[in-house]
């Protein structure tokens, strides 16, 4: 599933598409995707500017003239492609297309349907159940040393399952929070309260974290996201993180530290893959 700096890439790409642009007509080719699609959606969005685009986590957030957002997740083979003037021919997957005043033509690609859109009030926006749970962003200024160890105080979950909870850090999702922990030198299995003392202020592993969270993820965008299976950017190319992981899918291979000598062993933590390398993570 893309993490947040897919979805950033993303939302970038969509942008200057959107932003500023009316809706001049929808093509739905099915009544739902993981979730039914907004009763008549193609007249609701129809003549309706858009007036930002915006990410939250994961999702994507089209605030809409009329006081309404378009939420929308990718799921995880979802993929909108940005085309000046008119789309190809649409395929079995094409299950939406935007048409918009100016030029542009935005196709909604899902082969197993598990990506949304929904129509939300803006006014109910923050305490939709999708919204409301989620935590800062990690690019954001919220993310602080000061902020993870109040929030890791007394816990007893481990330090990856902490970081990738979608209710202290919005958007940290599996593969980012094991190469963060990777650049802080931190092991996974360490328990999440050992980056506070017992007053709750942060030590110097809090902030390590912070630090090689924010790295990692402006690499990512930099970098154009990472190509997991069918991500794809608005514009059809490819993300190349990837080939820049330092532990993600690298069982068995010798670790990239300088001087380490270790082997990235491979883990699961609350039901996913956790990669890191047992000697130089402590």
């Amino acid at each position: 599933m893309p993490e947040l700096p897919e979805v950033e890439i993303v939302r970038r790409g969509l942008a200057p598409a959107l932003e500023g642009h009316v809706f001049a007509g929808v093509d739905q080719h099915r009544p739902d995707l993981r979730f039914p699609l907004p009763r008549d959606f193609p007249a609701q969005l129809r003549g309706r500017k858009v007036e930002r685009l915006e990410r939250r986590g994961k999702y994507l957030l089209a605030h809409l003239s009329d006081g309404d957002v378009l939420l929308m997740h990718l799921g995880m083979t979802g993929c909108f492609t940005v085309h000046r003037g008119s789309a190809p021919a649409a395929n079995g997957h094409d299950h939406v297309v935007f048409h918009m005043r100016g030029g542009s033509t935005i196709t909604y690609n899902d082969p197993r349907r598990f990506g949304f859109m929904m129509l939300i009030p803006e006014r109910e926006l923050a305490e939709h159940p999708l919204m409301h749970h989620l935590g800062v962003e990690p690019l954001g200024e919220a993310l602080t040393a000061d902020y993870l160890a109040q929030r890791s105080r007394g816990k007893r979950v481990a330090l990856k399952p902490f970081l990738s909870d979608q209710r202290i850090i919005a958007g940290l999702g599996n593969i980012y929070a094991c190469e963060a922990l990777y650049r802080a030198g931190l092991s996974p299995k360490r328990g999440a309260a050992t980056i506070a003392n017992k007053a709750g202020k942060p030590n110097e592993r809090a902030h390590a974290l912070v630090k090689a969270v924010r790295e990692v993820l402006e690499d990512a965008i930099k970098a154009g996201g990472s190509t997991l299976r069918d991500y794809r950017h608005a514009d059809g190319e490819l993300g190349y993180f990837q080939h820049a992981f330092r532990v993600y899918g690298r069982e068995g291979q010798p670790c990239l530290r300088e001087g380490c000598g270790g082997t990235v062993r491979r883990i699961v933590q609350a039901g996913r893959s956790t990669f890191f390398c047992p000697r130089c993570q402590r």
